[in-house]
Parts: structure tokens; sequence; C-alpha cells
């Protein structure tokens, strides 16, 4: 069975997406610890971080990277990783801004307006 990821890969399930490449999608969390709390997943579905393919571990570290550069020029703010491993079956990295008011595990209630704008300020897709 898919993952929740595996189907917002595939467009089944709707996301704020904010960068994806061949290999590798990041949207926003929809349960976010911080406003721009955003999830970099590989395309491929694998449930272990350390059980991904040289080509997707690389690909994905490489994506996480930029994303950290680009929302940290945005936002101004250091880029907090997190890469918990339990929650969702597919590898995932966790990026956040970081947030002097951060507590772990409490999550914020945004509108869908607010995800607009944070997706928006942090998308690294160019529209065409």
């Amino acid at each position: 069975m898919a993952t929740i990821f595996t189907k917002i890969i595939e467009g089944e399930i709707p996301s704020y997406k904010i960068y994806e490449d061949d290999r590798v999608m990041a949207f926003l969390d929809i349960n976010p610890e911080v406003k721009g709390h955003t999830l970099v997943v590989p395309k491929v579905e694998v449930d272990k971080i350390y059980d991904l393919s040289d080509v997707d571990w690389v690909a994905l570290w490489a994506a996480v990277k930029n994303i950290s550069k680009h929302m940290e020029e945005v936002t101004g703010r250091r880029t907090l990783y997190k890469v918990i491993g339990t929650d969702v079956p597919h590898a995932h990295v966790h990026l956040m801004p970081f947030d002097e008011t951060w507590e772990q595990g409490k999550t914020l209630s945004l509108s869908e307006d607010e995800f607009n704008s944070i997706r928006e300020k942090l998308s690294m897709i160019e529209e065409a």
C-alpha cells in the first residue's frame, strides 16, 4: 500500500509543493512545528533513509542542501534538520526555519491562505 507521501508525489493528495526534480519532492508539512516546516522526500518509496540507493541518497541530500540555503535566504533564519524515521514509513527529512519559540512536537494551525503565502515565499519551482 502506498504511503501518504507517495500519494502526494503522484498527485493523488494535494500539497503545498515548493520543490521537485526527477528524484525528490519537497512540500510544506500540514502539521507544521514552525511556519515554513518542509518535508523533503525521495520519489522512490523506501521506509528507512539509510536503505536508499546511493543515487537517491545523494539526490535527497543535495535537495536538502539547496532548499535549506534558499529557506535561509528567504526567512533570514538558520535551517533546522530532523530525520525521525518513525512517523511515516517513507524516507524523509524535515526542514524548519529555526525560531526561538519552537517547541518540538508542538504544531501550529495555519489557514489555507497562510500555507499559500508561505509556499509562494519558499517555492523554488519556476512558473511556466
